[in-house]
């Protein structure tokens, strides 16, 4: 296929519309991670995205709700779990990450009525986007980002001073679970665009680069956008002309951004 042929493809245009809209959103919400160094946590809500997948087909629904319906609830079971001193985050996290992958692949490797292509859930199939998955994916995205405007000020305040913010009045635990429920919608519609394995990257890799950029948070995640969104465009086109995996070819490029910033960045 010429570049001529894919420009006029529809297919081109679904995924550069379904990427685009997962860095804008991804920019604001990765910034949030990268300043609470939630990153292990992104990685256990992504790998449950896959016990989704697999839920999903055992009862015959659509895919993209199941994911979301798993996400969410497992964020839920996090944000419940975690406020219990019985095990540390980082044992928790690691324990629901891998069982619900595991778990996940158990139920595919049992449907075998089923044929599931693993390796497009684990590292995306960008290119594969439908305009129904283009739907789903501008809905959350308008979600997320109309949450995210609303309650910015709130998130920033409790991000740089809990405690603080809740002597002001802030209510912390709500404001917590909300940015928790952003994160796992966000990673649930991404996981065809990125996979599991590579979703916490797209989320953490754009805001990090930002930061050698960026003075107040704001600039950070507009920077971070904007970085998401180079990659996206960027990485298309080159996963069709080297014939190489879209999602690993955006993520390559974003960590590409990410260490020429750091290299050149003022100490």
């Amino acid at each position: 296929m010429s570049l001529i042929e894919l420009l006029q493809a529809d297919f081109f245009y679904f995924a550069i519309l379904a990427g685009s809209g997962l860095a804008l959103v991804a920019g604001p919400l990765g910034s949030f991670i990268v300043w609470r160094r939630m990153s292990y946590f992104g990685d256990t809500l992504a790998h449950s995205a896959l016990l989704g997948i697999a839920v999903g087909l055992m009862t015959d629904s659509n895919p993209q709700l199941s994911i979301i319906v798993s996400c969410l609830l497992l964020a839920l079971l996090l944000s419940i779990l975690d406020k219990r001193p019985t095990l540390s985050s980082d044992t928790l996290l690691g324990i629901l990450a891998h069982s619900s992958l595991a778990i996940g692949v158990l139920i595919l490797a049992l449907s075998r009525s089923q044929r599931v292509n693993l390796e497009a859930y684990l590292f995306g199939e960008l290119l594969t986007v439908a305009g129904s998955d283009v739907l789903w994916i501008l809905l959350v995205v308008a979600a997320v980002s109309a949450l995210l405007l609303r309650y910015w000020n709130e998130l920033l305040s409790i991000t740089v001073h809990a405690e603080l913010a809740e002597i002001e009045g802030l209510k912390v635990a709500k404001l917590n679970l909300l940015l928790i429920m952003l994160m796992a919608l966000t990673i649930a519609i991404s996981m065809k665009i990125v996979g599991v394995l590579l979703i916490t990257s797209l989320l953490i890799i754009p805001p990090a680069a930002a930061r050698y950029l960026a003075k107040t948070p704001e600039k950070m995640a507009f920077y971070a956008s904007g970085i998401g969104i180079f990659s996206v465009l960027l990485g298309v086109l080159l996963a069709f002309y080297l014939d190489t995996p879209v999602g690993p070819s955006i993520v390559v490029l974003a960590a590409l951004v990410f260490f020429c910033l750091a290299t050149v960045a003022k100490e």
